[in-house]
């Protein structure tokens, strides 16, 4: 019988996040070429269904830069915009990247800190290898403890008085 306690839960978190990011999974990132237009990223962005940026990579698969959301809107909303002019006018060409082995604790850092929702995530030599994103590492986290998060209240505070049911 597991131990259901929030003790055990919390003690086992730390090494959890300890683990390389490869151990979470990663998803195909929407990518698209230098001097790739405005409007066909905005196109991509809406058909990914991952929705808030595009990656640019060299013919070499290399990592030149990210545009997102962000700056999309930053830049085009309320201003009569050149959707033909190309991603690398408005991407960010030093975007902030994390490697597969690198633990899980950094990409949460990242994300809470940066306020990124799609991380690249690249190789030794910049290759771009995937993506990964905060549903990632909560799908990764739940799937440790799948009995456990089910059985805690939805605020750890709380404490039934009796037991549901009759």
């Amino acid at each position: 019988m597991s131990d259901l306690s929030e003790r055990a839960v919390v003690t086992r978190v730390p090494s959890l996040l300890d683990e390389p990011i490869k151990s979470v999974g990663r998803l195909d990132p929407v990518s698209v070429r230098p001097g790739t237009r405005l409007g066909v990223c905005l196109q991509a962005i809406r058909q990914s269904g991952m929705g808030d940026s595009v990656l640019v990579t060299g013919d070499d698969g290399r990592l030149l830069g990210v545009l997102t959301e962000r700056s999309i809107f930053a830049e085009l909303v309320g201003r009569d915009v050149d959707l033909d002019r190309p991603v690398d006018s408005l991407m960010n060409s030093t975007p902030n990247t994390l490697h597969l082995d690198q633990p899980v604790r950094d990409a949460i850092i990242l994300m809470q800190t940066g306020r990124f929702r799609n991380v690249p995530l690249v190789d030794d030599e910049g290759m771009l290898v995937g993506v990964v994103r905060p549903q990632n590492i909560l799908k990764f986290l739940a799937e440790a403890f799948p009995e456990e998060l089910l059985n805690l209240p939805p605020r750890p505070h709380q404490r039934m008085q009796e037991s549901e049911g009759a």
